[in-house]
C-alpha cells in the first residue's frame, strides 16, 4: 500500500514538472510577445469647447466619438491601445483644479473593443485644457515595453493652462531617449492652435494634421494606429562627446542626441578592412530659429586628417536638414600583426542653427544619427567593362535575337517569292 503511495506521489511530482515545463517556455513567450507589442495612447480634448457644432452638421465631441467608435473598430490585434482623456471630468473656474483634469479612460494594453466603446460613449464636454498635463501622463502611460511606442492627440484649441508649455513638454519626452513619437489632430483649426500642435509633433518626430471632417478624423486615426503596428527602428539614445578621444563607440544602428547651438558632436565607429562605412545625420529645428542654417557631418582619423565630409544648407523652407557620407576602408594586401585590424574612423556633427530672439538654447536640437557597416563591393563587380558593366547580357540578347530574326525573315521571304513563281 505504501509502495503504491509512493509510485502515485512519483507519478503526479512528474506530471507535474513536466506541465511547468511546458507552461513556462509558453509564459515567457507570451511575456515577450507583450513587451514587445507597439503601444498607441489616443489623447482626446473634452474641454467645453468641444460643444460647438461645426464639423458635418454635429458637434466636434459626437464626431470625435463616431471616429474612435470606427477606430476601435478597425484596430489591429497585436497594438496595445489606450484612451485618455483631458477637460472631461472638472467644470469650475479654479484653474489649478481644472489643468489637473486628465485622467485615463481606458488604459494601454490588449484591447475590449466592447469595454472601450462603452467608455467612450460617456463622455461630455466639460472643462478646461490641460494639454501638457495630459502629455506627461501620457508618457508615463506607455512606459515598459520594446515596441514602438505613439501618442495621437486630438484637440480642437491650444492649452489653457501655461507656463507649463505643451511644446517644451514634448521636448522633454524626446530628450528622455525613449522613442516615443506624438501625432496632433487639429478639429477645426485656428492659427494659434496649430503653431501649437505643430510644435509638439515636431519636437518627436511626428506629424500634424488639420481636421474638419468626420470622415477625415477617422481615416488619419487610423492610419496613426496602423503605422504603430508597422515595425520600425527604435533609435538608441547617445552622448556625443566634445572630443574625439572620448566620444562613444557606436555600432549600426539608429541614434538620437541633442546639439546646442554652437556646439560639436563627436563619434566612434570602427571599420574593419573590406568594409564601408555609411553615416547620414538629421537635424531638426524644434523651436524658431533663424532662416539660414545647415550641417556638417565630417569623417576624420584619430590624428585629425579628414578622409571625407558631407554638407547641407537650408534656407527656412524646412525644419529638417540632412546629411551623408560614404567611407570604403580597402582589403590589406599585408599581414603584419602589429597594425590594428580596424580603423577608428571619429564622426563630426556640427550645425549652424541660430537661436531667434527669446528662444531658450537647451534642451539642444534634436540629432538623428543613422550608423551602418557593411561589406565593402568586390573590385570586379564595380569595373564597367568597356563603359557597359552587366549591360553586355542585355546587348548580347538583343544582337541574338536580331539574328534569329533576320534568319526567320529571309526564309519567310524566300518562300513567298517560290510559291509566287510557282503560281
Amino acid at each position: 500500500m505504501i509502495t503504491r503511495q509512493r509510485l502515485a506521489a512519483g507519478a503526479c511530482v512528474l506530471f507535474a514538472a513536466l506541465a511547468a515545463g511546458i507552461a513556462l517556455p509558453s509564459t515567457a513567450l507570451a511575456d515577450e510577445t507583450t513587451a514587445a507589442a507597439p503601444k498607441v495612447n489616443l489623447v482626446l480634448d473634452v474641454s467645453g469647447s468641444m460643444r460647438a457644432r461645426d464639423i458635418d452638421g454635429q458637434s466636434r465631441m459626437a464626431a470625435a466619438k463616431q471616429a474612435f467608435n470606427e477606430v476601435l473598430d478597425a484596430t489591429p490585434e497585436d497594438v496595445q491601445l489606450g484612451i485618455r482623456t483631458l477637460g472631461a471630468n472638472y467644470p469650475g473656474d479654479d484653474r489649478k483644479t481644472g489643468c489637473e483634469d486628465t485622467a485615463q479612460l481606458y488604459p494601454v494594453g490588449p484591447l475590449d473593443r466592447t469595454e472601450a466603446k462603452a467608455a467612450v460613449a460617456t463622455l461630455t464636454p466639460t472643462g478646461w485644457t490641460p494639454i501638457g498635463p495630459a502629455l506627461l501622463k501620457a508618457a508615463d502611460d506607455l512606459d515598459g515595453g520594446t515596441g514602438s511606442k505613439r501618442i495621437v492627440l486630438i484637440s480642437d484649441g491650444e492649452d489653457t493652462c501655461a507656463p507649463l508649455d505643451p511644446c517644451e513638454v514634448a521636448r522633454e519626452i524626446a530628450a528622455k531617449g525613449i522613442g516615443l513619437t506624438i501625432d496632433t489632430l487639429g478639429l477645426v483649426p485656428n492659427t494659434k492652435m496649430r503653431q501649437q500642435l505643430s510644435c509638439i509633433a515636431e519636437a518627436t518626430g511626428g506629424t500634424y494634421t488639420s481636421v474638419q471632417h468626420t470622415d477625415e478624423l477617422t481615416d488619419r486615426v487610423n492610419q496613426l494606429v496602423e503605422r504603430a503596428a508597422d515595425p520600425v527602428v527604435t533609435p538608441v539614445a547617445t552622448e556625443g562627446a566634445e572630443r574625439c578621444a572620448q566620444a562613444p563607440t557606436l555600432k549600426s544602428g539608429l541614434y538620437t542626441d541633442r546639439e546646442e547651438f554652437g556646439q560639436q558632436r563627436w563619434y566612434r565607429v570602427d571599420v574593419l578592412p573590406g568594409q564601408e562605412l555609411r553615416a547620414s545625420v538629421s537635424v531638426s529645428a524644434d523651436r524658431d530659429v533663424n532662416p539660414a542654417y545647415g550641417v556638417l557631418l565630417r569623417a576624420v582619423t584619430v590624428k585629425g586628417r579628414e578622409i571625407v565630409r558631407g554638407e547641407a544648407a537650408g534656407n527656412g523652407r524646412t525644419d529638417v536638414i540632412s546629411t551623408g557620407l560614404r567611407h570604403p576602408k580597402a582589403e590589406r594586401d599585408d599581414v603584419d600583426a602589429d597594425k590594428p585590424a580596424a580603423e577608428t574612423v571619429c564622426l563630426q556633427v556640427t550645425h549652424s542653427f541660430s537661436a531667434a530672439s527669446g528662444v531658450k538654447s537647451t534642451p539642444g536640437l534634436p540629432l538623428e544619427l543613422t550608423i551602418d557597416v557593411v561589406d565593402g563591393p568586390s573590385p570586379s563587380s564595380d569595373v564597367a567593362a568597356f563603359g557597359l558593366g552587366r549591360g553586355w547580357w542585355l546587348l548580347g540578347a538583343l544582337v541574338l535575337t536580331g539574328f534569329v530574326a533576320g534568319l526567320l525573315w529571309g526564309w519567310l521571304s524566300r518562300w513567298r517569292v517560290a510559291v509566287w513563281r510557282t503560281n
